[in-house]
């Protein structure tokens, strides 16, 4: 791994080669294996197993697909753009940083609202029973608070030297 500031360590692992991954798995899941149908009805844990498998209608299985190019999207996102900020500001810790920042930020507000909406479509009775989540569900909303808690980690600035987030404009102006 080449050097880093703005994403030193667990950060660069987690953000430029698991979470990437991560993202883009359930994409490939979707479009080639198991498909779909299996997605679909992985969402809402307590009906996985009462509902067939059958074939989606051609709304559903749009809507399905779609959401995994914006899987397939995210995992391209953070891997390629960090990547570029990594090779293209090499010396430039401030710069990577503003950029890795103001991504992470995005992801940071897509975490929030994706958690919201992932909690509030599930059923009640299943809600909040965290033992009857699938690994569906966990990902949408146990991973997702863990990736959003990192990056809240990231902004404070636990386990990595700040360049510019949390300090002056004046140091931040002379550190490049």
């Amino acid at each position: 791994m080449s050097t880093f500031p703005a994403l030193p360590g667990f950060y660069q692992f987690l953000f430029l080669y698991f979470e990437p991954v991560s993202t883009i798995s359930p994409a490939l899941m979707i479009w080639l294996w198991p498909g779909a149908s299996w997605f679909h009805h992985q969402l809402v844990p307590s009906y996985e197993s009462s509902m067939p498998l059958g074939l989606l209608d051609s709304r559903t299985t749009l809507a399905v697909w779609q959401l995994g190019n914006c899987y397939m999207l995210l995992g391209l996102i953070s891997s390629l753009v960090f990547r570029a900020v990594r090779d293209a500001l090499r010396n430039n810790p401030v710069a990577q940083e503003r950029i890795i920042g103001s991504s992470l930020t995005a992801l940071a507000i897509a975490d929030l609202t994706h958690v919201l909406a992932s909690v509030a479509g599930l059923p009640s009775d299943v809600q909040f029973k965290f033992t009857s989540w699938n690994a569906t569900t966990h990902g949408n909303i146990t991973f997702t608070l863990f990736l959003f808690s990192v990056r809240i980690a990231w902004f404070l600035g636990l386990g990595r030297r700040r360049y510019y987030y949390g300090q002056s404009q004046d140091v931040a102006n002379k550190t490049h």
